[in-house]
């Protein structure tokens, strides 16, 4: 069955990457939630996903240059909405000690593909194993060389190179990395590429689905999970509660076909 995972948490409803929209996704019955990690400039993996605060917080300036001290005294909620004003960033190790005590699978995001962070791929791995997560977490980066690292730590651990355009026989290329998985923007997985990734045994999740037309896509295609900010919506469609349009799957196949 293809899995559900909530990007950011419930991020539609929720602003991403805080312990409402964590808690949020579960209740609408995600499996599994996507979250994004950088470091402290005192070396702590925070969950936010942009390189600076602007965006989601109240704050200005890049992640590496706050201390944790600094970190946790902004506001991460209000840019949403006045009723999330108390969300706050939270550390790796603040949302594993929830994670843990629940069924979710996890997928972490290093987003060190612009920021260089000392150590991150360590410091996360060894978080990931203090709290007993190892079987239900997934590794992914579009920095590539870090899950080559992560892989030469760990050889059964489930890393997966995040990629937004058209990657030449991306089942050989993640392969050729030690991965079984990838998490390509879901536009680039034409019906060819997608039937290859699977004939070669690579697990497919696609970012970010958020259509209706497009998570009915995906969960026809059976892939092994979808990324989405609208976990309550993919649920409602894998559960049969929200039906297919009358020939849309042979539409939106022969569309991407034609590209």
């Amino acid at each position: 069955m293809t899995k559900i995972f909530g990007h950011r948490g419930a991020s539609k409803v929720c602003p991403e990457n805080t312990m409402a929209a964590y808690t949020r996704a579960y209740e609408m019955g995600a499996d599994g939630l996507e979250i994004d990690v950088h470091l402290t400039s005192d070396g702590i993996p925070v969950i936010i996903h942009d390189d600076t605060v602007k965006r989601t917080t109240n704050g200005k300036g890049y992640v590496k240059h706050f201390t944790l001290a600094e970190i946790k005294q902004l506001d991460a909620g209000s840019w949403f909405s006045l009723a999330f004003q108390h969300e706050r960033i939270l550390t790796l190790e603040e949302f594993l000690q929830w994670i843990c005590r629940t069924p979710l699978l996890l997928n972490i995001e290093l987003k060190n593909n612009k920021v260089h962070y000392e150590d991150l791929e360590k410091k996360v791995y060894s978080l990931v194993n203090a709290y007993g997560m190892k079987e239900r977490t997934i590794y992914s980066s579009f920095n590539h060389y870090s899950l080559v690292q992560l892989r030469s730590m760990d050889p059964y651990i489930d890393i997966a190179p995040l990629y937004s355009s058209a990657i030449y026989e991306p089942w050989n290329y993640a392969k050729s990395m030690g991965a079984l998985s990838v998490h390509p923007q879901f536009k680039s997985l034409h019906p060819i590429i997608l039937e290859s990734l699977q004939e070669h045994g690579i697990r497919v999740r696609p970012y970010t689905v958020n259509q209706e037309k497009w998570l009915h896509y995906f969960l026809d295609w059976q892939v092994d999970a979808i990324i989405t900010d609208t976990p309550d919506v993919a649920v409602a469609i894998r559960n049969g509660e929200i039906p297919e349009p009358k020939g849309f799957i042979l539409e939106v196949y022969n569309k991407m076909k034609k590209k």
